[in-house]
């Protein structure tokens, strides 16, 4: 999940800011590479939160 979000979000991003212009490539490769060091390991922080919000907000049937 990491991986695609922080490819398409650094990819959109870095479009809107620049345009497509010439080396827009490995302007976003760098992007995504940074992203994605962020957007890692802060699944692993936030998941257990959505998971319990989930479960609070989802009835469980019997």
């Amino acid at each position: 999940m990491a991986l695609i979000m922080s490819c398409i979000m650094s990819l959109v991003i870095s479009i809107f800011n620049v345009g497509l212009i010439p080396g827009i490539v490995l302007m976003w490769l760098k992007a995504w590479g940074f992203a994605f060091s962020v957007a890692f390991p802060t699944i692993f922080i936030v998941s257990p939160l959505v998971h319990k919000l989930v479960n609070l907000v989802l009835v469980k049937e019997n």
